[in-house]
């Protein structure tokens, strides 16, 4: 089966690795207690780009009270936006939405965040931005975030329960054959038949379009002037969209590992299969060099020994001790889950020693890490749902079969490891059962202030040059050029990166242009 598009992890790599420890260690990440914010009085109008008839959105009034229990933040409510941006008179829809305090005295405004995905909890993600986020920062401003429509608590898609998303990510077709082809695009119509069936209207309306155009209502529902936002990964291309929409009323945001809004799903998953195979590449150099590293020989030796793994799962998944079969999507997604970080890499290490001698277990783990999949077999978020259903409504991707051939080949040849998991992406939505929606035709967001562009030269799942592209993109765009390995650079230990972000946080100036940390 193809690989799901890696840009649907959580995209702060804090996250991962603290997905991966909760599961292979059994830690617990500590509770953030801060004294509860108290309400911001003051309603915003809507901005002159809104749609009309929305107002009432804009004013409506928030019962912010304790969270519920599973929530780790200070406040939560439920807002209302439209069900159909276009028709704002229609049906509604319930979106879920949480804070926590600043930590000083005198709080100037809020930021808004997003971990990324698409289809990553942004309300999950407070506990952990809370941590990553600078004391500074942390003691001008509250923290707000909401789940995007289709995500979690906000009117989540649904499509399977747990033995079928078990059958569904473990499937592995021969897509060498046109039959093999066939049968992973009827599987993928399946899933998207039983979504309609359980989610309803609001499958064919989850568009980060839609969901930027969301964002607006809850900058004004909390009291902002101004959108402050930090995004990861997919949330770039959200924050970009809100700024394409609303320029007049950016903040001071910053897009943080950015992925490129103008691209398709064909060029994305030509990206990816590159950035994956480039970080592969450098974990094993950096495993030969150490100790007991389960790779031999020469670099290039090296690669072919994780084909060569790779390649017999096809045809003979490993045995695990949980008693499911490690098949070559799942051992992948192993594979590719700790390459999100450098400090995830000695986990990979484990997992391909035990691999190479015959076990798949760890391999298992850290895909069903990738998948938030627990022990007992239920998936704990719907992020994988979610995912598909945005991504099926915001990319196009070639369904042709003699073009999709030709892709593959070229995918494969600039990453002969692991391109394969990137081939035939367009059987994914080919019958997807809402049509397509798309993005924007024009991302310069003229008008607004700086904003900060951050890449990572060896970034797998946001390549670095969607980086540079989306700082061109944007009239106002400062790239900030992270060297080095991972996915997700602010909060994660690099002080030069760091304080550029923290700069702009706290006094509105950006780094300068072609800074380098």
């Amino acid at each position: 089966m193809v690989a799901v598009p890696l840009t649907r992890r959580r995209a702060a790599v804090v996250v991962v690795l603290t997905s991966a420890a909760l599961l292979l260690a059994g830690c617990v990440a500590p509770v953030h207690q801060v004294t509860a914010p108290t309400a911001n009085p003051s309603v915003q109008t809507p901005p002159p780009s809104a749609p009309a008839g929305a107002a009432r959105f804009y004013t409506q009034h928030v019962a912010w009270s304790s969270c519920p229990k599973g929530t780790q933040a200070d406040q939560c409510a439920t807002i209302e936006v439209p069900l159909d941006w276009a028709h704002p008179e229609g049906d509604t829809i319930k979106l879920a939405v949480a804070r926590d305090a600043a930590t000083g005295k005198d709080p100037v405004g809020s930021i808004l965040v997003n971990p990324g995905g698409p289809g990553a909890s942004a309300i999950d993600f407070l506990s952990t931005v809370d941590t990553i986020m600078s004391v500074e920062v942390r003691d001008e401003y509250d923290l707000v975030a909401f789940d995007p429509r289709g995500v979690q608590r906000s009117a989540p898609v649904t499509c399977y329960d747990g033995a079928q998303m078990d059958e569904l990510t473990a499937a592995d077709f021969d897509l060498s054959t046109d039959a093999g082809v066939q049968q992973q695009t009827d599987a993928w119509a399946a899933f998207g038949k039983a979504c309609a069936a359980r989610t309803g209207a609001v499958l064919g309306h989850v568009d980060t379009v839609s969901s930027a155009r969301d964002m607006d209502v809850v900058r004004a529902l909390v009291g902002d002037p101004k959108l402050n936002y930090l995004g990861y990964s997919y949330g770039t291309k959200l924050g970009a969209t809100y700024a394409a929409l609303f320029p007049t009323t950016v903040g001071r945001m910053v897009l943080d590992s950015a992925l490129d809004p103008m691209l398709d799903g064909d060029q994305m998953a030509a990206g990816q299969a590159a950035g994956f195979e480039s970080a592969l590449r450098a974990y094993a150099t950096s495993c030969l060099a150490g100790s007991r590293c389960p790779l031999t020989g020469l670099i290039d030796h090296a690669m072919t020994q994780i084909k060569t793994l790779l390649d017999k799962t096809h045809t003979n998944p490993l045995p695990t001790s949980s008693g499911r079969r490690l098949t070559a999507p799942l051992a992948f997604s192993g594979i590719a889950y700790p390459l999100y970080s450098q400090q995830a890499w000695p986990q990979l290490t484990t997992a391909l020693r035990s691999a190479l001698a015959g076990d798949g277990s760890v391999l298992l783990a850290l895909s069903d890490a990738y998948y938030d999949r627990a022990s007992d077999g239920t998936y704990t978020t719907n992020t994988t749902e979610a995912f598909s259903a945005i991504n099926c409504l915001d990319l196009k991707a070639t369904t042709d079969l003699a073009q999709m051939r030709s892709d593959a080949a070229q995918i494969e040849q600039a990453a002969p490891t692991v391109g394969e998991f990137f081939a035939y992406s367009g059987t994914l939505c080919e019958q997807w059962p809402v049509p397509y929606v798309g993005g924007l035709s024009d991302y310069s967001a003229k008008g607004a202030p700086p904003i900060l562009v951050i890449g990572t030269t060896n970034d797998p799942a946001t390549p670095y040059a969607w980086a540079q592209a989306l700082a061109q993109e944007l009239s106002s765009g400062v790239l900030l050029t992270h060297v080095g390995e991972g996915h997700g650079v602010y909060g994660l230990g690099n002080t030069c990166a760091t304080s550029a972000v923290d700069n702009l946080f706290l006094d509105g100036t950006p780094p300068k242009a072609g800074t380098r940390c």
